[in-house]
């Protein structure tokens, strides 16, 4: 009975270290372009208190995710990830309701759930293999199948991720997710890893180091052009030769980002999404 009781509370630690990630990133501050406690940033629709919200109800969905990796026992671990495709969408659906329509976390919901899966997954299986090689036998051949039919789709048919696909060949979380996430594993996890900063400082670094090496597509949607991406990740290098968030000059230099991002309009949803990922493999890694 004991051991059943210690087995139930290590999964559902990986719910509460899901929902910790999703609390924790949006606490830091100042993030450019995203919403934080101090200022909704270039997203009026939204403040601290609805990504609060969204968290919460958020719960019973990664409960599901870690329950589906929990028990599956098939040799092809793409069926997992069919698996819990439907439960997430039904998740944006409450997400919804609970922000009243306002999207706060639709990205975590596809990125995070298979993250926590996958968790679930190797602490049930015991596996030797990395988180980073489950997700890709999870999503293997995501892109292709996702992406087959977008040029018989009319422009107006097109969302904007199948958008930026076709015109600049930008395969978003999508292509992240298929791959392992190696921006969270091979940059911003050994950032944070590193890291003897207070939290918060330490999470701005690990930001704007996923800043400097991934592709936003919320960031592009928002610029209306791929050439956006050179000019943030110039940004994101001239932050950390500063002296990132342990010098007076890297922070001043962050605060004017911030005051750029809202005069621009410009957002780094994409990257929030991937900080929360990281956010989760630092707190299943007990080094947050």
């Amino acid at each position: 009975m004991k051991e059943s009781k210690a087995v139930e509370t290590s999964y559902n630690q990986i719910v509460s270290d899901a929902l910790r990630s999703l609390l924790y990133e949006v606490s830091v501050h100042p993030k450019p372009g995203l919403v934080d406690p101090i200022s909704p940033g270039p997203h009026p629709d939204m403040t601290v208190f609805t990504f609060i919200d969204s968290s919460v109800s958020l719960r019973n969905y990664f409960a599901a995710c870690v329950k589906e990796g929990q028990v599956f026992t098939g040799s092809d671990l793409k069926a997992l990830f069919k698996n819990i495709r439907p439960i997430g969408v039904e998740a944006e659906k409450v997400m919804f309701q609970a922000t009243h329509g306002v999207n706060t976390h639709k990205g975590a919901v596809f990125s995070l759930g298979i993250l926590t899966t996958a968790e679930a997954y190797r602490l049930s299986s015991e596996s030797d293999e990395s988180l980073m090689n489950i997700v890709r036998e999870m999503l293997h051949g995501l892109t292709d199948n996702d992406f087959k039919n977008v040029h018989r789709k009319t422009r107006d048919e097109l969302t904007a991720g199948e958008r930026e696909y076709l015109d600049y060949g930008v395969k978003g979380i999508r292509g992240e997710a298929e791959a392992g996430f190696p921006v969270v594993m091979t940059y911003a996890l050994p950032i944070l890893e590193r890291s003897t900063a207070p939290i918060n400082e330490s999470l701005l670094d690990v930001l704007m180091s996923i800043v400097g090496h991934s592709i936003d597509t919320n960031l592009i949607k928002r610029a209306g052009s791929v050439d956006i991406i050179d000019w943030v990740k110039a940004q994101a290098t001239q932050y950390f030769k500063l002296g990132g968030s342990a010098t007076p000059q890297g922070m001043r230099f962050l605060e004017e980002l911030n005051q750029i991002f809202l005069a621009k309009n410009l957002s780094l949803g994409g990257s929030a999404d991937l900080l929360i990922l990281t956010i989760f493999m630092g707190l299943r890694k007990n080094i947050i």
